[in-house]
C-alpha cells in the first residue's frame, strides 16, 4: 500500500509533476506521462514515489524483463492479473479477446485494438469504485503486443479516474508511447549530487577522488551510489569514457559479483535468466543444478537481491549484469534447468524458450516445440511473438528446406504484424534456401502483398501477377485468387488502361475455373473481361458474379475471405459497375460487420467507406457522416491515415467548397505519395460532384473529364452522368455525346437503377418530347431505389428544363419537389439550385437554416447518433474505442449543448434513424 513519500533529492520539479497527475485523476481526468532517461536517472524511484504519493488509489504494477520480451502479453499479464476476477463484467467480445489473449480460454484470435479496448473497460471498471494508478517500469523491455496494448489504453484515457505513469530507457527502436506526454528525467545538479554523494559515502574522501565520482557520474543517481564501490585508491575508475555510463555502472555490478562463491553466483544466475521472479521455479532448478539455500543467504547480503515470494533484483542492470557476466556454459546449463522444471502443460511456451536458449546447435525436437509456441502465440494474437518463435525455430532447424519453409512461415506472421521490412528480410533468407517451386511462388505472392501494404500498387501488381503464373502449373485454384488480387492491386493503384489491359490478359489465360466455378472465380473472369472487353461483353458475367458473391456463406469459406470478396477490391467494385446499387449496400453493411466482428481495424476503414458511399448515394448524410468520422477514429487509434473516400464525398454532396476543396487537395497529394491513384481518381470524382451542385458546370466538367476518360471500374458510372450534366450546361456537344454512348452501354446491364440513369443521360441529350420523356423515365425508375440522391437531381434537371421550355407552372411541381427532397437530404448547394431556379419561376422557397446539431464535434455527433439509435454506453465504447465513463461524459455534453436532458429527446432529434 502507498505510504509516506520519500525524500528524492534534487527532484522537487518532477515531484511535482507527478503529484498533479494524482490530483487531477481524483477530479476525474484520466492522465499519462512517460518518464524517459538513462539508466540509473531516478525512473524507478520517482515510480516509488508516486506510489506512496498515492493514498486512496488502488495500485498496479508491471516492469519490462529483457529476456521476456518473446512472451506475448506477458507485461499486460503483470498489469492486469489483480483484476481477473471482474472478466465477467466486460462485454463478452471483449472478455474473450482478453480472456483468449491470456491463454485462459481457447476463441478466435483477438486482435489488438480488441484486447486494448477490453484492458481500457477492465482498468475503467476498476477506477468506478477507486482510483486507480498504473506504474509500468522498463517499457523498453516490454513485450511488442504489451507495449502496443498499454499505449493503445494511454492514448484513450479522458474521464476515468486513472493515472498511467511509463518510464524508461532511451534506445534506438521507435516505441508505440511517441506522442503521450512525457518528462525527461536530467542528471542532477553539482549541489544535488554532492548531497546525494554525502548520504551514501561515509567517512573521509580525498577531494580528488570525490570530484572524480561527480564528474564520472554525471549527476545520475544511480552512478552516484555505486562507482564508489568501484573506486582504489591508486588509480580511481580507470580510463574514464571508455564504456557509456551504464555499462560501467553494470560493471560495478560486476565487480561485486566476483569475489561471490561460484555457487551463489550459479544461484544468482538461476534468478537472472528466469524472467518470472518465481521462487518454487528458482528452488526447482537450483536443486536440478546441485545447490542448497546456503548460496541465497550470501547472495541477500550483497544487497543485489531480495528473496521472497518474488524475486526482485535491485536495478535491472544488476539483472543484466548477472547474466552477461555469466559464461556462455553455463547460461545454457541455467535455462536448461529451468525447462526442465517448468510444467509443460501449464507454461508450454516459456517452457520452449528456455529450451531454446539452451541450445547451441541445430535441433529439430526443439524447433518443432518453438513451432508449436508459434501456433499458440498466433491464436492469442500475439503476432510478433509468434514470429519470434518462428524465427528462433528457423535458426534451429537442422533440414536446409525445412528451415526455408518456417523462414517463409516466420515472414507471413510478420507482415500480418505489420513488420513489413522485417518480413522482407526473411523472404530474402527463405528464397536463398533449396530450390522449391511453391516456396518460391508463395514467396513471391507475400511480397506482393507486401508491397500493397506498403501502398505500392504498382510494384504489387507486378508481383502478384509473377506469383500467379508461377503458382498456375502447382495449385490452378491459389493461382485464380493471385490473379484477382493482382487485378485489385493494379485497380486501386490507378494503373493505365494498357498496364490494366495486360493485367487483365494474363487473368485470362489462367486455367478454367473449377466446376462449378466459386464465387472467386466468377469475380475474376467478370472483372478481367471487364478491362479487356469492355462493360458490355461483362455485364452477364457481372450478373454472375454478384449472384454468387450474394450466396457467400461465412461458415463455408470463412470470414477472411467472404470479407475481401465483399469489398470495394472485389464484389463491391462489381456491384457499383453493374449498377447493382441495392448489392452494393449489401455487400457493404455485411462487410463492416465481419471486419468488425473480426477486429480487422484496416479492413474495416476501408468498409466504412464503401459504405458511406453507398449511405451518400442514398441520400443518407447523417450516416454517411457516422461512417467517415468512425473511418477517422480508427485512423487515430491505428496510426494509419483515414481512407477518405466517405470524408470526401460528404463535403461534396454538403456543397461546402472551402472544406471540399482543401480535403480533396490533401487527400489527392498524399495519395500520390502512396501511389493510391485510384483515391486520386475519386477526389476528381468529388470534385465533379461539388462544382455541379454549386453551378460551376465548367470545372465540374474538367474533373469528371479527367475520370471519364480512364474508363475506372467502379467509378466509370458514377462520373458518366456527373459529366452529361456538366456538359449540358456548358454545351459541350462532344462530350455529352461520348457521355450518353458509355451511359447506354452501362444500361445494357439491366438494373432499374442503371436504366434510370440512362434515361436522364439521354434527357441531357434530347430536346422537345424526346428530353420530357427521359426526364419521366428517369424518375420513375428511380423512385423504386435506393438512390434517392440521383432522384432528387433528376426532379431538379426536369424542373430546370420545364422551365428554359417556358412552362413555369410544371417547372414548379418539380423544383419543388426536387428543393424539399434536397434540403431534407442536407445537400445545401443542390437544394439552393433548386430554391433559385424556383425565384425564376417566381415562387419562393424557404432556404433551410443549419441543425442544432451542427454545434457538435464530429465525435460528439458520431456518440450522439449511435445513442440515438439505441446503443448502450459499452456499445458505444466498443465502437469508438472508449470506456463507458468518457462516453457518458460526451453525453452529458452533448445534452448541454442539444439543449436536452435525456436521451429519449435525443432519439427525437434529426440525428436517429438515418
Amino acid at each position: 500500500m502507498p505510504g509516506r513519500a520519500p525524500a528524492l533529492i534534487g527532484r522537487h520539479r518532477e515531484c511535482a509533476a507527478l503529484d498533479r497527475l494524482l490530483a487531477d485523476a481524483r477530479s476525474e481526468r484520466g492522465q499519462v506521462l512517460v518518464l524517459r532517461g538513462e539508466a540509473g536517472i531516478g525512473k524507478s524511484a520517482l515510480l516509488e514515489y508516486v506510489n506512496a504519493q498515492a493514498r486512496g488509489f488502488r495500485v498496479a504494477r508491471a516492469a519490462g524483463v529483457e529476456s521476456e520480451q518473446v512472451m506475448a502479453y506477458a507485461g499486460l499479464h503483470q498489469l492486469c492479473a489483480p483484476f481477473l476476477d471482474r472478466l465477467d463484467r466486460l462485454p463478452e467480445p471483449q472478455r474473450d479477446a482478453l480472456g483468449t489473449a491470456f491463454g485462459l480460454n481457447a476463441g478466435a484470435r483477438p486482435t489488438r485494438f480488441l484486447i486494448g479496448l477490453a484492458v481500457l473497460t477492465l482498468l475503467a471498471d476498476v477506477a468506478e469504485e477507486q482510483p486507480l494508478l498504473c506504474l509500468v517500469d522498463d517499457v523498453q523491455w516490454l513485450d511488442r503486443m504489451s507495449e502496443v496494448v498499454l499505449a493503445f489504453v494511454a492514448r484513450r484515457l479522458l474521464a476515468e479516474r486513472i493515472v498511467v505513469v511509463f518510464a524508461l530507457r532511451e534506445t534506438g527502436r521507435e516505441l508505440d508511447l511517441a506522442g503521450l506526454p512525457e518528462l525527461p528525467i536530467g542528471g542532477l545538479g553539482e549541489a544535488e549530487s554532492d548531497a546525494l554523494l554525502d548520504s551514501v559515502v561515509k567517512g573521509p574522501v580525498d577531494g580528488r577522488v570525490r570530484d572524480r565520482i561527480i564528474a564520472e557520474a554525471h549527476g545520475n543517481p544511480l552512478a552516484l551510489l555505486e562507482l564508489p564501490r568501484a573506486w582504489t585508491a591508486a588509480d580511481g575508475f580507470g580510463q574514464p569514457g571508455a564504456v557509456p555510463l551504464a555499462g560501467r555502472i553494470e560493471q560495478c555490478f560486476v565487480q561485486q559479483l566476483a569475489p561471490l562463491p561460484a555457487d551463489t553466483r550459479r544461484l544468482l544466475l538461476i534468478a537472472a535468466a528466469e524472467p518470472l521472479g518465481d521462487a518454487t521455479l528458482l528452488w526447482a532448478a537450483a536443486g536440478r543444478l546441485g545447490l542448497g539455500a546456503d548460496p541465497a543467504a550470501a547472495a541477500e547480503a550483497t544487497g543485489l537481491i531480495e528473496f521472497g515470494r518474488r524475486i526482485r533484483f535491485r536495478h535491472p542492470l544488476v539483472r543484466s549484469a548477472v547474466y552477461r557476466s555469466a559464461p556462455a556454459r553455463d547460461r545454457q546449463d541455467v535455462h536448461r534447468a529451468l525447462a526442465d522444471v517448468t510444467d509443460p502443460g501449464r507454461d508450454p511456451d516459456r517452457r520452449a524458450w528456455h529450451r531454446a536458449q539452451a541450445t547451441v546447435s541445430p535441433d529439430e525436437d526443439v524447433a518443432a516445440d518453438l513451432e508449436r509456441s508459434a501456433g499458440r502465440a498466433r491464436a492469442r494474437g500475439g503476432l510478433v511473438a509468434a514470429a519470434a518463435f518462428l524465427e528462433q525455430a528457423a535458426l534451429l532447424t537442422p533440414e536446409p528446406a525445412r528451415r526455408a519453409d518456417r523462414e517463409l512461415a516466420a515472414a507471413a506472421v510478420k507482415r500480418d504484424a505489420g513488420a513489413l521490412d522485417e518480413a522482407l528480410g526473411l523472404l530474402d533468407s527463405a528464397e536463398a534456401g533449396p530450390p522449391d517451386a511453391g516456396r518460391a511462388a508463395e514467396a513471391g505472392r507475400l511480397r506482393g502483398q507486401i508491397a500493397f501494404d506498403q501502398r505500392r500498387g504498382g510494384d504489387a501488381a507486378r508481383l502478384l501477377l509473377c506469383a500467379a503464373e508461377r503458382l498456375v502449373p502447382l495449385d490452378a485454384n491459389r493461382a485464380r485468387e493471385t490473379f484477382l488480387e493482382a487485378l485489385a492491386a493494379a485497380l486501386w493503384a490507378g494503373a493505365d488502361r494498357d498496364g490494366l489491359a495486360a493485367a487483365a490478359s494474363s487473368a485470362r489465360a489462367a486455367p478454367p475455373a473449377p466446376v462449378p466455378p466459386r464465387a472467386v472465380d466468377l469475380v475474376l473472369d467478370a472483372l478481367a473481361t471487364r478491362l479487356t472487353d469492355g462493360h458490355r461483353a461483362a455485364a452477364p458475367l457481372l450478373a454472375r458474379a454478384l449472384a454468387a458473391v450474394r450466396a457467400l456463406d461465412v461458415e463455408a469459406e470463412g470470414a477472411e475471405r467472404v470479407r475481401w470478396l465483399l469489398g470495394n477490391r472485389a464484389g463491391g467494385m462489381i456491384a457499383t459497375e453493374a449498377a447493382d446499387f441495392a448489392a452494393a449496400r449489401d455487400f457493404a453493411a455485411r462487410q463492416v460487420q465481419l471486419a468488425r466482428d473480426a477486429g480487422a481495424l484496416v479492413q474495416l476503414q476501408f468498409a466504412l467507406n464503401f459504405l458511406g458511399v453507398n449511405e451518400l448515394l442514398a441520400g443518407e448524410l447523417t450516416a454517411a457522416a457516422s461512417s467517415a468520422e468512425e473511418d477517422r477514429v480508427i485512423a487515430e487509434v491505428t496510426g494509419n491515415a483515414p481512407v477518405g473516400y466517405a470524408a470526401m464525398l460528404l463535403e461534396a454532396f454538403r456543397g461546402r467548397e472551402a472544406r471540399a476543396a482543401e480535403l480533396f487537395e490533401d487527400t489527392a497529394r498524399q495519395a500520390s505519395a502512396r501511389g493510391q491513384l485510384r483515391l486520386v481518381t475519386f477526389a476528381d470524382y468529388g470534385r465533379a460532384v461539388l462544382y455541379n451542385g454549386l453551378g460551376r458546370h465548367d470545372a465540374a466538367l474538367a474533373a469528371a473529364h479527367r475520370v471519364f476518360d480512364q474508363d475506372v471500374v467502379g467509378v466509370q458510372g458514377l462520373v458518366t452522368t456527373e459529366l452529361a450534366e456538366a456538359a449540358s450546361r456548358t454545351g459541350d456537344e462532344t462530350q455529352l455525346r461520348a457521355a450518353a454512348a458509355r451511359s447506354a452501354e452501362r444500361e445494357a446491364a439491366g438494373t432499374v437503377e442503371a436504366r434510370g440513369l440512362d434515361a436522364r443521360v439521354r434527357a441531357l441529350c434530347s430536346t422537345g418530347t424526346g428530353a420530357e420523356a427521359g426526364y419521366r423515365e428517369s424518375i420513375a425508375c428511380l423512385e423504386g431505389t435506393a438512390l434517392r440522391v440521383d432522384l432528387a437531381r433528376s426532379h431538379l434537371l426536369y424542373g430546370e428544363w420545364l422551365r428554359r421550355e417556358g412552362r413555369r407552372v410544371d417547372a414548379r411541381a418539380q423544383l419543388h419537389t426536387a428543393h424539399e427532397q434536397l434540403s431534407a437530404m442536407g445537400l445545401t448547394a443542390f437544394a439552393d439550385r433548386a430554391r433559385r431556379e424556383l425565384q425564376a419561376t417566381g415562387e419562393t422557397a424557404r432556404k433551410r437554416t443549419a441543425e442544432p446539431t451542427g454545434e457538435l464535434t464530429a465525435q460528439e455527433f458520431q456518440i450522439a447518433r449511435l445513442a440515438a439509435d439505441g446503443y448502450s454506453n459499452p456499445e458505444i465504447g466498443t465502437r469508438l474505442f472508449l470506456s463507458p465513463r468518457t462516453v457518458e461524459w460526451h453525453l452529458r455534453k452533448i445534452f448541454t449543448k442539444l439543449g436536452i436532458s435525456s436521451r429519449r429527446q435525443l432519439r427525437d432529434t434529426a440525428l436517429a434513424g438515418a
